[in-house]
């Protein structure tokens, strides 16, 4: 039997449109934000974890605000992501657990050197660090030496990527430092360095861009200053939509910098603010006067406040979702 009702006809049609449009599957990447106190964004936090629509999940710079790989937030990690070297990055100390309260009470009693908390949470959840530079050769060193498979070290230098699960992973330039401190050495080589006032040599620092299986194209700067590829390569041939942007000031771009990235260099639809090196919310608002509130009002694209643990989701044009 054959019917008209309209009913019958919409639904028709929006079968139709799905069976013959895969895009109209397309759901959204999810990014969670690890600080050191819950619905907070405080002066340490680096971490986010971005999870693909078919479930990759990716861990950005682990710094000191992840608990370890007992950190309860952490669940499943497929990929790390180390943009450089430093402490507050790849982590020389944590926080001993996830935290409430104001941020100035943050402290992390938790040293994890030589190891990193990068390597002990790659060791522990079975994943990748997937870095540029010289610095997969040093986390392969880490992970053999503990009884991991230095494989789950990977390369990606600039213009070349990998895929892992939905996500293809590239690294572009940074303009920063990029030094493996003593204490990450250990042994007498590294007391040697420390006693110099020098670091190891790990290649330059990178930034990373991301493509997720719904299409969404997301630059994360790392530590940087402004570069000539966040318009050359960020923009004209990546299309990056979403940028995780470092406000920091004296060791990053500042507001104003960043701001200047964003507005003419790499125009993205929308962009999270990172790396503020100050307090920078209380009770989950911006503080008045605060760099994010400064780079706020200097963006012409929204910035999204990474709050610790609030769940925000993008679609394939960076646009938020939910959650912001």
């Amino acid at each position: 039997m054959q019917s008209n009702h309209p009913f019958f006809y919409f639904t028709a049609v929006l079968l139709s449109a799905l069976l013959f449009n895969p895009s109209a599957f397309a759901a959204d990447v999810k990014i969670t934000p690890l600080g050191s106190q819950e619905g907070e964004f405080c002066q340490l936090d680096r971490a986010l974890i971005f999870e693909d629509p078919d479930g990759t999940r990716i861990l950005y710079d682990p710094g000191r605000t992840v608990a370890g790989a007992d950190d309860p937030r952490l669940g499943k990690i497929d990929i790390i992501l180390v943009s450089h070297m430093h402490g507050d990055h790849v982590g020389d100390k944590h926080i001993a657990e996830p935290g409430s309260g104001e941020c100035k009470s943050t402290s992390f009693p938790v040293s994890v050197l030589p190891n990193t908390n990068t390597v002990n949470i790659a060791l522990a959840k079975g994943a990748k660090i997937i870095t540029g530079s010289e610095m997969p050769k040093f986390f392969a060193g880490k992970l053999k030496a503990l009884g991991g498979d230095p494989k789950n070290s990977q390369l990606v230098r600039f213009g070349a990527s990998r895929t892992v699960g939905g996500v293809t992973i590239t690294t572009v330039p940074a303009a920063h430092s990029n030094g493996i401190a003593g204490g990450m050495i250990g042994g007498d080589l590294g007391e040697m360095l420390n006693a110099a006032g020098l670091t190891a040599y790990a290649g330059p620092p990178t930034g990373y861009v991301l493509t997720f299986s719904n299409g969404l194209v997301a630059y994360l700067s790392g530590d940087t200053g402004i570069t000539a590829e966040q318009e050359s390569v960020v923009r004209d041939h990546y299309q990056a939509k979403l940028v995780v942007m470092n406000i920091g000031d004296t060791f990053t771009t500042g507001p104003r910098e960043a701001a200047w990235v964003i507005n003419n260099l790499v125009k993205p639809t929308a962009v999270i603010a990172s790396h503020a090196n100050q307090p920078s919310t209380s009770k989950g608002k911006v503080i008045p006067g605060t760099r994010i509130d400064n780079f706020s009002k200097l963006s012409q694209v929204p910035v999204h406040v990474p709050l610790s643990g609030r769940t925000m989701l993008f679609d394939g044009n960076g646009k938020c979702a939910k959650g912001c």
